[in-house]
C-alpha cells in the first residue's frame, strides 16, 4: 500500500500536510511536543478543569442568503422540480464544480446509490463488492436490490478499502465494485480502476462523504461510471436531505432521471404533454425546489469551508501523530485533495497504560473535545444474515452460498479498526488553530494521566 506526500490539498501547510502521508517528524516539533506532553492539571475526570469550556462551530452554517432562496421558491409557487427551475440550476452547477458532464439531482445519497445501481442492471443473483467501513446505506441499496453483498477488508492505515483483495473477491456472479471514499478520503482509485478493467466491471463510487475531495487533482465521483453523493444535514453541501448522481454518460443518466422520475423521461415528466412510461421500472426519488435553491446558497461557502478543514486536518495530524498510541487516518499517494467529513485516526490503548476507549473517549470528552467511535463491523451486522435467510434470498441464491456468507466475508482488518478507531465530526474542523492545540493538549494530559483513569 502506497501513501505520498498530499502537496494540493494543504495549502500552505506542506510540513503539517504532508504528515499525514509519511514519517511526522518536522520542524515543529518543540511546540508539538509541549502538547504531547500534556499540561500538569489533572484531567477532568479526576476533578481537573477541562481543556476547553467553549462550544465548538455550528451546523450547518447559514444567513439571510439562504432565506431569501427559500423565500424566493416558497412565493413562487412552483415547489417541485417539474414546475421550478432551481433543481436544473443547482444540477448544472454541481456538474460544474465536479467536472462531470452530467448531474441529477435526488432525494438523498441513498436513492442516488439505488438508482445507479438500478440502471447498472444490478439485481437478484449478483454480487456487489463493497467495503466494510462505510455507513448502512451502502449495504442496504444492495439488499433492495436483492443483491449479494461481498466485503472487503480495509487497508488499516487508509480505513478505505483494500485494492489489494480486490480481485481475489470477484467471482463469476460480481456485476458491480462500489468503493466508498469514507470521511471525504479518496479511495485508492488507481488500483481500484485497474481490477475493474481487468475484470470488465463497472465502478459506482460512494462520494457521498467526499464533496471536492480530488484523485490526482481530478474530483472523485467522476472517475467510475457515475459517483454518488450525499446533502444530508451533517454533509459539507447541506440541505437536510439530498442527494446527486454525476457522470460522463448522458444516456446513463437519462435512464436515472427516468428510474427516479417514477418511470417517466423527461419528455413525459410533469410539466411536459403525455404519460408514456418506460419499460424499466422506477419510483419517486425526486428533490424538491426548495432543497435545489437552498443547495445553491449552501455551495457558495463550500470551497472555503472544505479549505480550512484541510488546513486544520493538517495541522492537527502533524501534532497527533506525534503522540505514541495516536494514528491518523493517512492518505493515498494520489489524493490531492481530502474532504474531512470526519476526522479519524486509531487509539492504541497499550500506549494509554491499558486505557479502554471507552475510557478514552469519556476523558476526551469531558475535556470539551467530542468524539466518537465510529462505525462497527458492518459485515457482522444482524439485518444483513436476516435478509440473507429470508425467502426471497433463499430462492434466489444457493444454500451453500449463503451458509458460507459470514466466513466468506470476515474481514479481520477491519474488526481491529472498528476497536480503534476515534472521529472528530468535520465542524470541529471548522474552528481555529487554537481549537486544534486543545485537542492535542487535551489527549495529552489523557495520556500522562492514562493509569490512574484506567484505575477508575
Amino acid at each position: 500500500m502506497e501513501f505520498g506526500m498530499n502537496r494540493r490539498g494543504f495549502l500552505g501547510l506542506a510540513a503539517a500536510g504532508s504528515l499525514l502521508a509519511q514519517d511526522t517528524r518536522g520542524s515543529s516539533g518543540a511546540a508539538v511536543s509541549s502538547l504531547a506532553a500534556g499540561s500538569g492539571a489533572r484531567p477532568a475526570l479526576l476533578g481537573g478543569t477541562p481543556v476547553r469550556t467553549r462550544s465548538w462551530p455550528v451546523w450547518p452554517v447559514f444567513d439571510s442568503s439562504e432565506e431569501r432562496h427559500l423565500q424566493d421558491v416558497l412565493a413562487s409557487g412552483k415547489w417541485f422540480r417539474g414546475y421550478g427551475d432551481k433543481v436544473a440550476k443547482f444540477e448544472e452547477a454541481y456538474a460544474r464544480l465536479t467536472g462531470a458532464k452530467h448531474c441529477l439531482a435526488t432525494a438523498n445519497g441513498t436513492s442516488a446509490l439505488l438508482t445507479s445501481m438500478a440502471v447498472l442492471d444490478v439485481g437478484p443473483g449478483d454480487e456487489v463488492i463493497l467495503p466494510p467501513y462505510t455507513f448502512v446505506a451502502t449495504v442496504n441499496v444492495i439488499l433492495m436490490h436483492h443483491a449479494l453483498p461481498v466485503f472487503v477488508d480495509s487497508h488499516l492505515e487508509s480505513f478505505q478499502i483494500d485494492p489489494a483483495k480486490i480481485d481475489k473477491a470477484v467471482t463469476d456472479r460480481t456485476v458491480l465494485l462500489m468503493p466508498v471514499h469514507i470521511a471525504g478520503l479518496p479511495a485508492d482509485i488507481d488500483r481500484i480502476l485497474e481490477v475493474a478493467r481487468a475484470r470488465k466491471l463497472p465502478v459506482l463510487e460512494d462520494a457521498c462523504q467526499a464533496h471536492l475531495a480530488e484523485w490526482r487533482g481530478r474530483k472523485v465521483g467522476t472517475y467510475g461510471r457515475a459517483g454518488c453523493f450525499s446533502f444530508q444535514a451533517s454533509k459539507h453541501l447541506n440541505a437536510g436531505e439530498g442527494g446527486a448522481i454525476i457522470s460522463d454518460d448522458e444516456e446513463f443518466i437519462e435512464n436515472c432521471f427516468t428510474f427516479h422520475n417514477n418511470s417517466r423521461s423527461r419528455k413525459t415528466a410533469p410539466g411536459n404533454a403525455g404519460f408514456a412510461y418506460s419499460p424499466r421500472a422506477g419510483a419517486n426519488l425526486r428533490l424538491t425546489e426548495f432543497q435545489g435553491n437552498l443547495l445553491l446558497a449552501q455551495m457558495v461557502r463550500l470551497d472555503e469551508q472544505s479549505r480550512t478543514r484541510e488546513e486544520n486536518a493538517g495541522y492537527l495530524a502533524s501534532m497527533l501523530s506525534r503522540i505514541p498510541g495516536i494514528t491518523p487516518a493517512r492518505l493515498h499517494e494520489g489524493a490531492t485533495r481530502a474532504a474531512y467529513h470526519l476526522f479519524m485516526f486509531r487509539y492504541e490503548k497499550v500506549a494509554f497504560s491499558g486505557l479502554a476507549r471507552n475510557g478514552f473517549l469519556k476523558a476526551l470528552t469531558a475535556e470539551g473535545i467530542p468524539c466518537s467511535s465510529g462505525y462497527r463491523p458492518l459485515n457482522k451486522e444482524p439485518f444483513i444474515q436476516m435478509a440473507l435467510q429470508s425467502r426471497g434470498y433463499r430462492r434466489i441464491y444457493p444454500k451453500d452460498l449463503l451458509e458460507g456468507w459470514l466466513e466468506r466475508n470476515a474481514c479481520p482488518q477491519n474488526d481491529l479498526l472498528c476497536e480503534q478507531a476515534v472521529w472528530f465530526s468535520q465542524n470541529m474542523l471548522l474552528g481555529s488553530r487554537s481549537d486544534m492545540d486543545q485537542i492535542a493538549e487535551a489527549i495529552g494530559k489523557i495520556q500522562k494521566h492514562a493509569g490512574e483513569l484506567a484505575r477508575t
